[in-house]
């Protein structure tokens, strides 16, 4: 009778524990993050832009139901993440979730809203079909909205949803000049940059004329590949800028290399020997590195023609960054046609390097023959971690302190227009990005924009590392249920002959 008295008594307690655990998590929700770089643990940006958030924000979540594992899982992480907004904001972040699969007014809204169905395999009874599916959120702060069409994985997934509560709340946003004149890309050129500059800036295009201080009131100019010569009364109104402690990103392309002749020939813009007085020296050559993109060639065989992709190493894919906020987070950047840059400078001006080439590069000078058909060896990249990209700060003019990031490369983050156009590697964009963000204000968002794994594929490993992690990967799962085996079997072996022996007491 105790005994039954006595597992009662426990049998409530643990029903009581666990109603009360569920009533705690209603209130409180923690968890645990184990990944490298805290992937699932809110960013110090993300709490800084809840905390002040002074009105509410509802987050109208567009999911659909019954949809596979993958996705579930998206539901459920996008879920979590707006508990976690919702504790840090205290209250107002305040969110819903709805299926529009089956209910014609709720699909209306969602496509009105923004959020646009995708097709998605589903396997049903042996057989796949496709099925509409609505992964997206609609954000509204008063009568401002925002749109998240498609919810992402990851660190991308924090970096949508902070900067669209982010754009949601500024309201007075500092400005940014991208010059013109000079053969620069157009705005219409930038989709990818403008779209995540104009979550903080007002993005405007700027010509340069005689009136006094027209960048005064930006935070920050950029300059983008420059085609032509800036005029002597052009530079002097950079040097003005700049001696009042402007902030400019200046994307130069010092050569240029033309795929339809196959020639490469240097760039005079006059920017060049401006940046040289403050011993900045961006040389006229192309940098050639072992790691880099690939070209499609043409080729012939019998009366078949066919398209090969080939290294092209004047073509760097840049993996070689400083631990800096503009490049924290970065892995792979493409740069088309780049040059070394150099510091010649006293110590006046800090020359911070942050983007290199690889310990396998080289250097011709322009004029140069791109030769696709050339056999590269180890001697055609004697040197290593040739500067890029570099911050420079200090009084560059003459005037207060002023800073400036500079790159050897203005093609990096260009989309094109019309038919030209093609999408960028978001590393690309993002180094861009960073580089005026770093200038105008660090919002934070720097951190979000880059967080989460992209990718780290097989092909960057030395080909003797890779053949090894692969027969690893094979070998060690055999080896580890082996030994396993061998171990069980032993004790099973000693278990008995202690049972054949005389007295034995289980």
């Amino acid at each position: 009778m105790k005994n039954r008295k006595t597992y009662l008594y426990q049998l409530l307690i643990i029903v009581g524990v666990v109603i009360m655990v569920n009533i705690l998590s209603g209130t409180f929700f923690t968890r645990l993050d184990f990944t490298a770089d805290r992937q699932y643990t809110l960013s110090d940006a993300t709490k800084d832009i809840l905390k002040d958030l002074d009105e509410t924000v509802t987050v109208t979540a567009y999911f659909t139901g019954d949809l596979p594992a993958v996705y579930t899982t998206l539901k459920r992480d996008f879920k979590n993440l707006l508990i976690e907004y919702s504790q840090a904001s205290r209250g107002n972040v305040v969110y819903e979730f709805i299926n529009p699969n089956g209910d014609e007014e709720a699909e209306m809204e969602a496509m009105q809203n923004g959020v646009q169905p995708l097709l998605i395999n589903m396997r049903e009874k042996d057989q796949v079909k496709q099925q509409k599916a609505y992964l997206g959120a609609v954000l509204q702060m008063g009568d401002r909205k925002e749109v998240i069409p498609f919810v992402q994985q990851s660190g991308a997934m924090e970096y949508a949803l902070s900067s669209s509560i982010k754009k949601l709340a500024v309201v007075n946003k500092p400005g940014v000049a991208f010059l013109q004149g000079h053969g620069e890309p157009q705005l219409s050129e930038l989709q990818q940059v403008k779209a995540q500059l104009d979550v903080l800036y007002d993005v405007r295009p700027v010509t340069l004329s005689d009136t006094a201080g027209l960048l005064d009131e930006f935070s920050a100019a950029v300059i983008l590949r420059p085609a032509t010569a800036y005029a002597p009364w052009e530079i002097d109104q950079l040097e003005d800028y700049m001696a009042k402690g402007g902030k400019l990103v200046l994307a130069l392309n010092r050569v240029d290399g033309n795929l339809q002749n196959m020639q490469g020939n240097a760039i005079e813009t006059g920017l060049e020997q401006w940046l040289a007085e403050a011993g900045i020296i961006i040389e006229s050559d192309f940098i050639v590195d072992k790691r880099c993109a690939t070209v499609g060639v043409r080729q012939q065989q019998g009366f078949f023609s066919y398209t090969t992709q080939m290294p092209f190493h004047y073509l760097p894919r840049v993996a070689d960054f400083a631990d800096h906020p503009v490049t924290k987070g970065l892995e792979n950047v493409v740069f088309p046609f780049v040059s070394s840059i150099t510091f010649t400078g006293d110590s006046t001006v800090v020359f911070t390097p942050v983007v290199s080439s690889s310990e396998r590069s080289g250097t011709q000078p322009a004029p140069v023959y791109f030769n696709i058909q050339k056999q590269w060896t180890e001697n055609d990249f004697p040197l290593e971690h040739l500067t890029i990209g570099a911050l420079v700060s200090g009084k560059l003019m003459g005037g207060i302190q002023s800073s400036m990031v500079v790159f050897s490369d203005g093609d990096f983050a260009v989309n094109g227009q019309g038919q030209q156009a093609q999408q960028l590697a978001d590393d690309n964009v993002s180094l861009l990005v960073n580089a005026i963000d770093w200038l105008s204000d660090d919002t934070g968002l720097i951190s979000l924009r880059t967080k989460g794994v992209t990718s780290r594929p097989l092909a960057e490993i030395e080909e003797g590392t890779r053949t090894l992690l692969k027969w690893l990967n094979f070998i060690l799962p055999l080896f580890i249920i082996i030994v396993y085996g061998l171990i069980r079997r032993q004790r099973k072996n000693a278990l008995r002959v202690k049972r054949m022996e005389e007295g034995y007491v289980k």
